[in-house]
């Protein structure tokens, strides 16, 4: 199973990225969790300062954007 992060302060960016990593891994038809991580000190725990971010399996993988569900389909395979 993925475990896939959101890292971010709730805003329209970080909802966005939420929305497009799920997709994407229905798409994939792969088994996931997702977390919504909301602490900044959380956020700051991963070395990121430009959010919203996407960590996968505890990898930071994107950050500061949000990629096109395709591009997140090929971080998560």
């Amino acid at each position: 199973m993925k475990k896939i992060q959101i890292l971010g302060t709730g805003c329209a960016k970080c909802q966005k990225l939420a929305a497009v990593a799920e997709e994407a891994a229905k798409a994939l038809g792969v088994p996931y969790e997702l977390e919504k991580v909301t602490a900044l000190d959380r956020i700051a725990g991963f070395g990121v300062m430009f959010t919203p971010a996407l960590v996968v399996d505890g990898q930071v993988k994107v950050a500061g954007k949000v990629p096109s569900v395709e591009d997140v389909k090929k971080l998560l395979a």
